[in-house]
């Protein structure tokens, strides 16, 4: 039997992957090498009000060659968003934004379709990044006008306050719902993992107006 080369963890919203600002110890990272006994390395991240499918090595070895193809662009991912506005139709955003804050802007493509519009206002809509630059997806939505909801930093502060007093909603309405990448065992080979949508988010959209069979079909 081979020996496991990597983890495929469900994020909760609300816990960073690695220590930040607040230097916090209560982090992805910290959780799963509590609970492993064992070391592990980060090769992706996920902001940290995002919940979902999160990749983490454990040896140093398979790190780099998961990293790679996170850089080279042969990991595809997914995620869920609840967004203000009407999507009626999928599409693409093209539009460059700074690698990092205050830093010059770089490529970053996303396509995007509808799964679901509920009081003529609120989409869920399925994202498929291209690029992997910081808060792609936030900025993206926010370019076209359809802030994300639960978004303090790219979204609508008015309809945030209007969301947490209606339906409960109290994070970042983003999710992470599927990944594809490449099998550091044999790169021919691709792993795939989902996240089902998490009860913190599930319960408001469902207080929202969205059917229960919509999103059991997502992740």
């Amino acid at each position: 039997m081979s020996t496991p080369r990597l983890v495929i963890a469900d994020k909760p919203s609300g816990v960073s992957v690695h220590r930040g600002w607040d230097d916090s110890r209560d982090t992805v990272m910290h959780r799963l090498r509590d609970a492993l006994g064992t070391w592990v390395y980060p090769v992706h991240r996920l902001d940290r009000a995002t919940s979902g499918v999160l990749v983490v090595a454990l040896d140093p070895d398979t790190a780099r060659v998961l990293s790679a193809s996170f850089q080279e662009g042969r990991v595809e991912k997914e995620y869920v968003a609840l967004v203000r506005g009407a999507i009626a139709e999928a599409g693409v955003v093209d539009h460059p934004i700074p690698a990092r804050e205050g830093g010059e802007r770089v490529p970053a493509i996303t396509d995007y379709a509808p799964i679901a519009i509920v009081r003529d206002r609120y989409t869920l809509v399925r994202c498929r990044p291209r690029t992997g630059r910081q808060h792609q997806i936030r900025r993206h939505m926010k370019h076209l006008s359809r802030p994300l909801l639960g978004d303090t930093t790219y979204g609508d502060g008015k309809e945030n306050r209007k969301m947490r007093d209606e339906i409960a909603l109290h994070r970042l309405a983003l999710h992470a719902t599927r990944i594809v990448l490449p099998d550091p065992d044999d790169t021919t080979r691709t792993l795939e993992a989902r996240a089902s949508l998490p009860d913190d988010l599930r319960a408001p959209l469902e207080r929202l107006g969205f059917a229960p069979d919509v999103l059991d079909a997502i992740g």
